[in-house]
């Protein structure tokens, strides 16, 4: 087993953390520098003293690159139990640390997850951010994760090639991890963690630029489809406006936004990875409109017609309750990445200088 601990500008709680694991297991440590500087070079050497592999990153390239380098090394290595990641802050206790371990080893094909219940005297901003980050998930893919920013994270060796493939060089990137993992066919397993919380002056998370791309891949998910319900909208209404018919309306406003709506997912929002040929991912997505296009007027009909609602306020409650079903079809089936294993990973030139020990 492998502990995998990326640090950026540390101080002695990287020490304190390493010294404790050490006297509670006898894991191997890998620590990567993500060019922290001289200033930092008595930490990491300490490092090093303490038996541990430090890789040095001679730039800042981000959490996610960090990981991708340690992962990659790990598998060099032949590493064949598994890797738990770690932070550097100290807000990951050894005896949680070893928990993560213990589950890689009993839940084989399992992404195991510390999950915090954030009780006690946690900074609101975390508490927040957690809070809508884990709705945002779970209205996109279906799947409940309560803590989807944890940082303590195990992964069995198989799973390591794929690790290195998936997109994000900073933060984003374990969020990136959660939405991929359904593809690969990886199931995830929360073990419960202590909370712990520093007055955290060090934090290298910087909330615009960070929280954008963590959120990134969940709202481009999302806007492809709000885009495509505005569409259907305004057609719907303009349509009816001119023949007041609702089934044409309804109709000739859902062909005319399945046609944009297709087109920004197969080129924008799946592009990555998505090897479903055009003809079978075409034949899918026009099998489920059919499919919404008959819940859609059956909604409607019931909603506007049986119940009085206006139609515009009819087709709003429509399309909220048509967009989570929508969404999960298209993920789980339509565009359906039929990668596999990933197999081995290039990377371009030498991003890490390997210990010399």
């Amino acid at each position: 087993m492998t502990i995998l601990i990326p640090a950026y500008e540390p101080d002695i709680r990287l020490l304190a953390l390493i010294e404790k694991l050490q006297a509670v297991c006898n894991f191997k440590i890998v620590v990567v520098d993500d060019g922290s500087g001289h200033a930092y070079s008595g930490i990491f050497k300490t490092v090093q003293d303490y038996g541990c592999t430090v890789l040095t990153h001679t730039t800042n390239q981000g959490k996610g690159r960090a990981l991708k380098t340690g992962f990659r090394y790990i598998q060099e290595t032949g590493e064949s139990d598994g890797v738990v990641c770690a932070d550097s802050d100290g807000q990951h206790l050894p005896q949680d640390i070893l928990k993560i371990s213990q589950e890689i080893n009993a839940f084989k094909g399992h992404i195991i997850l510390g999950c915090r219940r954030f009780t006690g005297n946690v900074p609101m901003r975390s508490r927040f951010g957690n809070t809508i980050t884990r709705m945002v998930y779970s209205f996109s893919t279906g799947k409940s994760i309560y803590d989807t920013q944890t940082g303590l994270r195990g992964f069995s060796s198989d799973m390591l090639d794929w690790l290195c493939s998936v997109s994000g060089e900073r933060f984003e990137y374990e969020m990136n991890i959660l939405l991929e993992a359904d593809k690969e066919d990886f199931s995830f397993r929360e073990v419960d963690i202590d909370t712990v919380y520093h007055h955290n002056h060090s934090s290298h998370f910087r909330t615009i630029i960070d929280s954008a791309k963590v959120y990134l891949p969940i709202l481009k998910f999302s806007a492809s489809s709000l885009l495509s319900g505005v569409l259907d909208i305004a057609l719907l209404l303009l349509i009816q406006s001119i023949y007041p018919n609702l089934l044409l309306a309804v109709v000739g406003a859902r062909v005319c936004s399945s046609v944009f709506n297709y087109t920004l997912n197969r080129v924008f929002v799946f592009s990555k990875g998505n090897r479903t040929g055009f003809q079978s991912s075409l034949k899918k997505y026009f099998t489920l409109v059919l499919i919404i296009m008959a819940l859609n007027y059956g909604l409607l009909y019931m909603i506007n017609l049986q119940f009085g609602v206006p139609l515009f306020y009819a087709k709003l409650l429509t399309e909220t309750i048509l967009f989570l079903f929508s969404y999960l079809i298209q993920k789980r089936l339509v565009f359906k990445d039929r990668r596999g294993s990933s197999g081995p990973v290039m990377f371009k030139g030498p991003e890490y200088f390997k210990p010399t020990f």
